[in-house]
Formats: structure tokens, sequence, C-alpha cells
């Protein structure tokens, strides 16, 4: 009997060298500097911060949309991503705050919600992955500003407090709906990996 086709080898995943995983191992590089610039003090020293963060977060709204557009999503892009992320935004945060700009509280919500998601996409990844939802899109855009207007020597006390206050806002309601959706996430998965009960009644 003739052998049907040989199966080839399974195709080779995305590279793990690519643009988006660049932009992410570039945010994480820019962190210290950004932080040593904004420590500084001096207008000079404010702007570069500024003009850091501001690359920082370019790449942090790029690398992700490229690699899904470009399938070059890797698993050290899973892991990195969101720990770049919370990097940039979290030394930001802390370094106002310790600063004296930027109250405490509000970086301690922000933060444990941040730290809280990261936490809990590992702890339901082998169930799925959690996509960012929209308010999740959207608040890390007002956060973005609010911190960049924050560091920028300026006066506009009133226009970055509103904004900070936004994204505070959206990201205890986005927070909250993360973890919905995880226990839902897990609950699915273990619906489905349950075998299907026999009809009852029904002979062999």
């Amino acid at each position: 009997m003739a052998n049907g086709p040989l199966a080839g080898p399974p195709a080779p995943g995305p590279a793990l060298v690519n643009l988006p995983n660049a932009l992410t191992v570039l945010r994480l590089f820019l962190v210290p500097v950004f932080v040593a610039f904004l420590a500084a003090g001096g207008t000079g020293w404010r702007i570069g911060a500024f003009v850091v963060f501001a690359v920082a977060s370019v790449t942090d709204l790029l690398d992700g949309e490229l690699a899904r557009r470009g399938g070059q999503i890797t698993d050290f892009g899973k892991i990195a991503d969101p720990i770049a992320d919370k990097a940039l935004t979290g030394s930001a945060l802390i370094t106002l705050s310790v600063l004296g700009e930027l109250p405490w509280w509000v970086t301690v919500v922000i933060m444990t919600r941040e730290v809280g998601i990261t936490l809990l996409r590992f702890w339901v990844i082998r169930h799925g992955v959690i996509a960012a939802s929209r308010g999740g899109k959207v608040k890390t855009v007002l956060l973005m500003v609010a911190i960049g207007l924050y560091i920028l020597p300026i006066h506009a006390d009133i226009v970055r407090a509103v904004l900070m206050g936004a994204a505070l806002v959206v990201t205890v309601l986005t927070g909250a709906d993360y973890v919905l959706r995880a226990f839902r996430l897990r609950r699915q998965s273990r619906d489905a990996a349950r075998p299907a009960r026999s009809p009852a009644g029904t002979g062999r």
C-alpha cells in the first residue's frame, strides 16, 4: 500500500528578533533615562524627560499594533510588553510622587490596578489571553497625556488634575472589568474541558 505524503515540519513561529520586540526593549532602556532626567530638576531636564517619555509612549502604542498586523506576536512580547508598559508609567508616577508633585494615593491606586491586572493576565494565560479593551486603551491614552502634562514645566494645574482624575476613574472601572473577564474566561475554559455527559436513560 502506498504511503501518503509525509507531513512537513511545523511552520516556524514569528522570529524573536523583530521590530515590535525591538520597540519593547527600547522602551525598557528608556525608563532609567527618563527617571534620571525627571529627577534632575530644571527646565531643560524636564523638557528632556518629556521628550523621552513621549518617545517611549509612542513605542508602547506602536509595538502591539505592529505585532498584530504583521503576525509577529511572540511569547517574549506577551511578557515583556506589559512589563515595559508598567515600568514606564509606574516610574513616572512614583518619581512625580517622590518629588511631591502627585499625591501618593493616586500613584498607589493606579499602580495597584496595573500590577494586579498584569498578574491576573499571567494567572489566566493557560486558559486564554485577555485582550486589551477599548476602555483600557482610553485609560492608557488619558494616563500618558496626564503624566506628560505633569512632566512639562508649564502652569496647567487644573487641566492636568482633571485629566489625571479622569484617568484614575477609567483605571478603576477597567480594572474591575478585567477581573470579571478573567473569571469568566477561567469558567468557560473549565466548562469546555469537562467531558460531555451521556444523555440519561440511553442504552449502550
